[in-house]
């Protein structure tokens, strides 16, 4: 059996982890205990940051690695030492709950263009929730409008041919704009908040960073992709595309057709009710006016061969809002 002891991926992989780990229980009449299990692995590791966990939360926490974070461990081989992700935010949440579960995710931050890495959590400095400090030889800087800027060895030295791309990525100072929004602690760690020509600004004027939201979709079990939108318009809404797994498995569950298609279930409210719990959750890390209001519930998955996603699985917002235009324009028919 393929037994890893470090593992380097994209979010996505730790999302399926957790979503299928959630879905399992449930289906298995343990949701209740995943659960509780879940709230203690969070508690414990937000503890080891604030003084450690007391007396009760180390037994509770006891309690569940036997119940449940061991057989999450054995589903990943049972050997994983080092854990690693980066391309795309984790997430706090996410963070604390595998560390909780005894798999400690560090995550770093690069660009192609930094050679990659740039940022990194160690095992001996870490705040879950950001991407780390800079490695040895790398500065970071945050500019007046929070894009983050790199300087040092790593950063290339131009594109082939291409003086005026150069220019544009380079300024004559010699910082690297990477694109990404971000914010530099007291302690020097970075934390990625999104993507500077991704930030929406509502009609009101609102900026709305949809990562925020997109992160927190993406947890529940039956969310595969998404997209938040909302530029120019009055409220925040998003298109959800369902995970083909877990959505069989619930179709199963309900008592659904085999055969049954997200089209064709669309308008069910049982499923519709799954999807909003999931806009209700990522609402709750927002304000009111961040908060999704509508979604459009996308009758396939975001892929790679479909064009919607990069090869390291980031969406391609650009392509997903001129495929699904007609779906966003739906969401505000009837807007005031």
């Amino acid at each position: 059996a393929f037994k890893p002891t470090a593992v380097l991926s994209v979010p996505r992989l730790w999302e399926k982890a957790y979503n299928s780990a959630k879905h399992k229980a449930a289906a298995e009449g343990h949701g209740k205990i995943f659960d509780r299990a879940e709230a203690t692995a969070i508690a414990y590791s937000q503890a080891l940051d604030t003084g450690g966990p007391g007396l009760m939360l180390r037994l509770r926490h006891a309690l569940y690695d036997r119940l449940v974070y061991s057989k999450l461990r054995t589903a990943l081989g049972g050997d994983v030492e080092y854990a690693w992700s980066a391309a795309a935010p984790l997430g706090a949440r996410l963070g604390h709950f595998f560390r909780g579960c005894g798999i400690n995710v560090l995550e770093g931050y690069g660009l192609t263009e930094t050679s990659p890495a740039t940022n990194t959590n160690t095992p001996e400095a870490q705040k879950i929730g950001t991407v780390g400090r800079p490695i040895p030889g790398c500065t970071i800087q945050i500019a007046r409008d929070g894009e983050v800027l790199v300087k040092g060895h790593m950063v290339f030295q131009g594109y082939w041919n291409n003086e005026a791309a150069t220019k544009e990525m380079i300024d004559e100072d010699g910082w690297l704009h990477t694109g990404d929004i971000g914010a530099l602690d007291d302690e020097g760690f970075l934390k990625i908040t999104g993507r500077k020509k991704d930030l929406i600004v509502t009609a009101a004027g609102k900026n709305v960073a949809p990562a925020v939201l997109e992160d927190r979709l993406r947890a529940h079990w039956l969310v595969s992709e998404c997209l938040v939108v909302g530029d120019a318009k009055p409220y925040v809404a998003a298109l959800v595309a369902a995970d083909p797994e877990t959505f069989a498995q619930w179709k199963a569950d309900n008592g659904k057709l085999e055969t049954a298609t997200i089209t064709d279930l669309v308008h069910d409210p049982t499923l519709r009710a799954e999807f909003q719990a999931a806009v209700d959750d990522a609402n709750r890390a927002v304000s009111k006016a961040e908060a999704i209001k509508k979604f459009a519930l996308l009758g396939e998955d975001f892929t790679e061969m479909g064009g919607q996603l990069t090869p390291t699985l980031k969406v391609r917002r650009n392509v997903v809002m001129q495929q699904y235009a007609p779906q966003i324009a739906a969401l505000y028919d009837d807007s005031p």
